[in-house]
């Protein structure tokens, strides 16, 4: 190969100077980002933003998650401790109603029991209410007796249901109204005849 004069060398070596030159004065950067390898493809990227994406989901509800089951089991321990209490309480109220109202020791007991049932009640402890009608989620039926009230009304209230918080610690006993029944008052009128 022939060589090529010194004065076309120099000027091969400064057009590519200057040619460089106008790349990075005109868009050397998109150059260099077209001569740089990417790291990862576009569907890659998307991928991993969408992992990522669900990861921090996922670990939000999983914070969420623990946070109300540590609550659960806050009221589910609150709801054994009132439970264990619930026998003392009956006790207490029933040794207040058999002990005589003229004694002044009586009045001490009962501002004792009137705040011991303030301060469970401020924890969520809330006495069934046994007023009207059966309820099976609420009642439990010991007897039912024949009645002029309508049936399933509630006649006496046997033992106090208690619930804490909407969850249900003892249901109410109770006496519950039944109709009369028609062959028995038939019997009776024959008899009188």
């Amino acid at each position: 190969m022939a060589e090529e004069p010194k004065d076309q060398k120099k000027e091969n070596t400064e057009d590519k100077q200057s040619q460089v030159a106008k790349e990075a004065s005109h868009g050397g950067a998109e150059g260099e980002r077209k001569g740089e390898e990417k790291l990862v493809s576009e569907k890659e990227y998307l991928e991993l933003k969408d992992r990522l994406l669900r990861l921090a989901a996922e670990f939000d509800n999983y914070k969420k998650r623990t946070a109300k089951e540590s609550e659960n089991a806050k009221l589910l321990g609150k709801a054994e401790l009132m439970r264990k209490l619930l026998p003392t309480l009956d006790e207490f109220e029933l040794a207040l109603l058999v002990s005589s109202k003229e004694n002044k020791e009586i009045k001490g007991f009962e501002m004792i029991f009137s705040n011991l049932l303030d301060a469970l009640k401020s924890e969520g402890l809330e006495v069934i209410e046994t007023g009207g009608k059966y309820d099976p989620y609420k009642h439990e039926i010991i007897l039912a007796k024949e009645s002029e009230k309508e049936e399933g009304s509630i006649l006496e209230v046997v033992r106090k249901g208690y619930m804490l918080n909407g969850i249900l610690l003892r249901p109410a006993t109770v006496i519950v109204a039944k109709a009369k029944s028609q062959t028995g008052g038939e019997t009776e009128d024959k008899n009188k005849k």
